[in-house]
């Protein structure tokens, strides 16, 4: 009863309101820690997330730009800063299993991408892609780091003249790269495209020339438009020989193969008797150069066009290759050392110039005894090409004088 009595005392002493007021404040306190512990601990994981997401975004961002100044140049040389070149870098291999492991570590953390929310049938890239450049670049490569490209020359003529030992004598060049079999793309292989015909060629260096020959150009009607399609600047090399010899060399290369075909007298003859020449002959109509040039002529002017003379080619070989090497825009490297002439096949071989070993001739189907042809036959070929012989003169600003070699190429036994 006392302790009753002694809070009725109190509680009547103390005025109800400030009591209710106080307790009301201790409430509205407690409210307020309670919803500010509430907000941190909603807010501060929100934060790390954004911490750990920036710190992705920013490691994604390194790895692919060290990428880019990896793959950058298309001759794969990065370009560092000076702080970059000073920093050493660990071997390539371990760069690349280093690099495969982040990549795959940011595909596992980082959230879905663009290209992650594609269709299950888009194509996957799990490696970085290489530039179009690059890509090129690699595929055009060879181990001896050159890249394959459409000449930049082209020996178009003509069978039986001298190409092939022109061809040889230029590859000594180390400024000439050039394909050793007859590519014949502009006369029978153009359906295969040029990305076919540029694979045919050797790999070439900064500042070497790709080169092929094929004769048979020289005398196909539609390979000067096909050739100007191609490169307009092109330089083209024609041997010529005189005509009639040229004639029996063709025509002795084919009684090799067959050695049933008719003497060379019935082929050259429309009518013997009448000394009518058949000019359709292939072996025949191959020497009226005039005709052919004329059809190159409405492509390609004559400055870029070099004629060599098959005859010189044999008696002074460094003379002509000086005139040809000139008209390729090259040093004079392939001079007289390079040669020795065999007096067994009638022409040069080739030698290095430091080489005293044997020298290195062509093959077998150069220098064949040529069959023995009535000189009536020769004069009267001599005669039927002597206005288109002066005609060729006339275009290409050259006198071969072949009117002056009627005596010897009738006693001429060689090819």
């Amino acid at each position: 009863m006392a302790f009753w009595s002694s809070t009725s005392a109190f509680t009547s002493k103390v005025p109800r309101k400030i009591l209710f007021m106080f307790t009301l404040s201790l409430s509205v306190t407690y409210l307020f820690y309670s919803l500010m512990s509430c907000y941190n601990s909603l807010r501060f994981p929100l934060q790390e997330n954004y911490v750990f997401q920036g710190r992705l975004v920013t490691e994604e961002a390194t790895l692919v730009t060290l990428r880019e100044k990896l793959y950058s140049s298309s001759q794969g040389i990065a370009h560092f800063t000076e702080a970059e070149r000073t920093t050493p870098v660990f071997p390539l291999k371990e760069h690349a299993e280093a690099e495969e492991r982040t990549a795959d570590w940011i595909r596992t953390q980082a959230p879905p991408t663009k290209a992650a929310a594609e269709p299950s049938g888009a194509p996957e890239r799990e490696r970085p892609e290489l530039s179009t450049t690059d890509s090129e670049l690699r595929a055009n490569c060879t181990l001896d780091y050159g890249v394959k490209k459409l000449p930049q020359a082209i020996i178009i003529g003509v069978k039986k003249g001298g190409t092939r030992a022109l061809l040889e004598a230029l590859r000594v060049h180390p400024d000439v790269r050039a394909v050793g079999n007859e590519p014949h793309f502009f006369d029978r292989n153009y359906e295969k495209g040029l990305d076919w015909y540029r694979d045919l060629m050797p790999s070439t260096l900064e500042g070497q020339i790709t080169m092929e020959k094929t004769p048979s150009y020289f005398v196909t009607n539609h390979a000067p438009k096909r050739i100007h399609s191609m490169a307009r600047d092109i330089k083209l090399i024609i041997v010529v020989r005189n005509p009639v010899t040229r004639a029996i060399s063709d025509y002795t290369q084919t009684l090799s193969k067959r050695p049933e075909i008719p003497t060379f007298e019935v082929l050259a003859f429309k009518n013997r008797t009448l000394g009518l020449i058949d000019a359709s002959w292939s072996a025949l109509r191959i020497g009226i150069y005039a005709l052919h040039l004329e059809s190159w002529m409405q492509y390609f002017p004559l400055s870029q066009m070099h004629f060599v003379s098959g005859e010189r080619l044999i008696v002074d070989p460094a003379g002509e290759m000086a005139k040809v090497q000139d008209f390729l825009g090259l040093k004079r490297i392939v001079t007289d050392k390079h040669f020795y002439f065999n007096k067994t096949k009638g022409f040069p071989c080739l030698k290095k110039p430091e080489d005293s070993s044997t020298p290195r001739c062509l093959g077998k189907s150069k220098g064949r005894t040529h069959p023995q042809i009535e000189p009536q036959v020769i004069q009267r070929l001599h005669k039927f090409y002597k206005p288109f012989n002066m005609m060729f003169y006339q275009m290409t600003g050259q006198n071969f004088e072949w009117e002056l070699e009627v005596d010897r190429d009738s006693r001429s036994s060689q090819d």
